[in-house]
């Protein structure tokens, strides 16, 4: 039997940025005809086929959003998530593709940890999952040709052993060898490590953005920036969290150096330490009202490219343990896309243009194929939000296994209704169907 899957009556965002009032119907895992009336099987009887009717009236229809930088913890650290809870708290937020760190246990550094992942997301992930090949200083082989993965992960800082490059020899090695995306953490260590010993009497939270602070950033980003000119190496910037990142992108940045930015950099800053204290933790921390405004007006600008979680969640009893001990991170996919189109339903940005961040141009910076627009011969990763109304983040809805959110309380608008992954319906009014597996993605080699 043939299922076939039909969205009656949506307010469609179609690849141009305008809305078309309409039906999409769906065959085989893509989209096969958007109109503003497409007949039902009645009209084409075929008795090999099966129609699901969606019905979508005063509901507007998306890209399923790539998120493209998450931390799932599987395998080693699943206490605290692991692909099947993560891809159902992606489900309930919209988010239909995934690209995944690869700081687990054991790290994904080599063809045989990127498979054991890959067979892992196929058996446990309701939604399409990508990898990143981890860099160490050492340079493994497999970091060049190691496949599918999206990229090549650099922690330039912020992290501890074998992840951990910083060394300048160790970095022109990486940057020099191959083609494949490098995406880096940029902090510096050094200096993180000297204001580590200059502030180590302060225990407040707050104190981890003074350590970790803007010029820590920038060094590392000025780095990267470098040894990516110096090679024409294909360059994703991570997590953008200063104004002083921006600005300088903003006079200095190659047509093949992408960036993104997180919602919490965007939203929060170090006034929510003074609210939910060490849940604010994460690294690269949050920053200035100043640096809000700045990154702001860069994404709107096009000098950040794209949107990405950090989903790093860790759990409230490792969170309550008393700064410094504290692990930095916290959940985010559950929540981005509403937070970003309440920003759009509020006046600082548009609905086409949080889609263009969260979806289109993730696929276009990382090389995946058929995602990330609405248009016949797509992948049907899609998503149905409800811009009409506005619920609050409750803790106890939560899907993600660490139980919690740093925006608990805040009013979003443009909650997921519907989520579709691969034609198939993943979530659907407050329910998931956890029989749904997604696949794991390509991506096209790019210089």
């Amino acid at each position: 039997m043939r299922d076939h899957l039909l969205i009656r009556q949506a307010r469609i965002l179609q690849p141009d940025g305008e809305f078309l009032q309409g039906d999409v119907l769906i065959q085989e895992g893509k989209i096969r005809q958007i109109g503003p009336n497409i007949p039902g099987l009645d009209a084409n009887p075929d008795p090999d086929a099966h129609l699901e009717v969606i019905d979508a009236v005063g509901l507007t229809l998306l890209p399923g959003v790539i998120d493209p930088q998450v931390h799932f913890r599987e395998p080693g650290l699943e206490y605290k998530e692991d692909l099947f809870t993560a891809s159902c708290a992606c489900a309930r937020g919209g988010v239909t593709s995934f690209l995944e760190m690869p700081n687990t246990r054991p790290l994904t550094t080599t063809q045989a940890t990127l498979d054991d992942k890959l067979a892992r997301g196929a058996r446990s992930s309701l939604v399409n999952y990508g990898f990143f090949i981890g860099a160490t200083a050492e340079h493994l082989p497999d970091l060049v040709e190691a496949h599918p993965a999206c990229g090549i992960k650099i922690f330039m800082g912020s992290m501890k052993g074998p992840l951990l490059v910083d060394d300048q020899e160790a970095l022109e090695a990486i940057f020099s060898q191959g083609d494949r995306l490098i995406a880096v953490h940029a902090e510096d260590r050094t200096r993180i490590e000297e204001r580590r010993q200059q502030f180590s009497s302060r225990t407040d939270p707050a104190v981890h953005s003074e350590i970790q602070d803007t010029q820590a950033a920038l060094i590392a980003t000025k780095r990267a920036l470098s040894l990516s000119k110096k090679y024409q190496r294909r360059l994703h910037i991570l997590h953008l969290s200063t104004g002083d990142e921006a600005l300088l992108l903003r006079e200095d940045k190659p047509s093949w150096v992408t960036a993104e930015v997180t919602p919490q950099h965007l939203l929060l800053n170090t006034s929510a330490y003074d609210t939910i204290g060490t849940l604010a933790q994460m690294n690269p921390p949050l920053r200035s009202p100043r640096d809000n405004e700045i990154l702001w007006q860069a994404l709107l600008d096009g000098v950040i490219d794209f949107i990405a979680t950090d989903h790093a969640p860790h759990t409230l009893e490792e969170k309550a343990q008393g700064y410094p001990n504290t692990p930095s991170g916290m959940p985010g996919v559950e929540t981005s896309l509403p937070l970003m189109l309440t920003q759009a339903m509020q006046g600082r940005c548009t609905v086409p243009q949080v889609a263009h961040w969260m979806s289109t141009a993730v696929a276009k910076g990382y090389g995946i194929p058929n995602k990330g627009a609405i248009a016949p011969g797509y992948d049907a990763d899609l998503v149905l939000v409800d811009l009409n109304t506005y619920r609050p983040v409750l803790r106890e809805e939560v899907v993600s296994k660490c139980g919690w959110n740093p925006f608990e309380g805040w009013s979003l608008t443009g909650w997921p209704v519907v989520t579709i992954v691969g034609g198939q319906v993943v979530y659907d009014h407050g329910k998931l169907n956890t029989d749904i597996r997604g696949k794991a993605l390509s991506f096209v080699r790019m210089g």
